[in-house]
């Protein structure tokens, strides 16, 4: 393909993306009715606007960066998830189980299929990571509340890893926390000089996620 014909692409998915996004914050307040959670999305430019401008950049950078359509569609779904828990758990500290769950199951589908995003697995590995994090962060919540008696991590963290265990194998799940871990030791040392405090917790959720963005980019087509 040209190059005028691959920035077409490349605009035109950013576009999609947009759409995406929109959705994104549209969806996330009804599925956190269906849960029951009264929730009042809120009306900040970032809550607002960030969505639909974050899933346009992303997809028009997974579109330059994929040759195959099949993958880029795939891993635009996946990137929408995770702009979702990014923003929906920054505003409201939590990661939603209607948006986990299923999500969870096609990265499960995906997997047991062979993971078609890179070679070299055998079929059941995603799901043995998957499984293998989200036990390893489960402990790590329990073990964490028993220690400060109060909640370190919340079990939305560890659906979340289980599925980034489920979505990216082995290799690129370890190297998606280290990339979550540092930028919540950052982000948890800029809120601390912005408030002048130590008290108060943070969102980890985005962190994972934004971790696991970083791993799907460099995993192989």
């Amino acid at each position: 393909m040209n190059s005028s014909g691959s920035v077409l692409i490349v605009i035109g998915w950013a576009v999609v993306g947009a759409g995406a996004g929109w959705f994104v914050r549209w969806g996330s307040v009804r599925l956190a009715i269906m849960e029951n959670l009264d929730l009042v999305p809120g009306h900040k430019a970032w809550q607002v606007y960030g969505p639909p401008i974050l899933c346009a950049l992303l997809f028009g950078i997974f579109a330059a960066h994929l040759t195959s359509i099949p993958v880029l569609v795939l891993r635009s779904v996946f990137v929408a998830v995770l702009v979702q828990v990014i923003f929906f758990d920054f505003e409201h500290r939590l990661i939603l189980d209607r948006v986990m769950f299923p999500s969870m199951v096609l990265a499960l589908l995906l997997s047991l299929t062979g993971d078609p995003w890179f070679s070299g697995h055998d079929w059941w590995h995603g799901l043995a990571t998957g499984l293998g994090a989200g036990v390893l962060f489960l402990l790590l919540a329990l073990g964490g509340s028993l220690l400060f008696k109060t909640e370190a991590m919340g079990f939305g963290d560890v659906k979340l890893v289980a599925f980034m265990g489920l979505l990216l194998g082995p290799l690129p799940t370890v190297q998606a926390l280290f990339y979550g871990v540092f930028l919540a030791g950052v982000g948890g040392i800029a809120i601390i000089i912005w408030r002048r405090s130590m008290k108060g917790t943070i969102a980890y959720g985005p962190y994972l996620a934004v971790g696991a963005l970083i791993a799907l980019y460099q995993l192989p087509q």
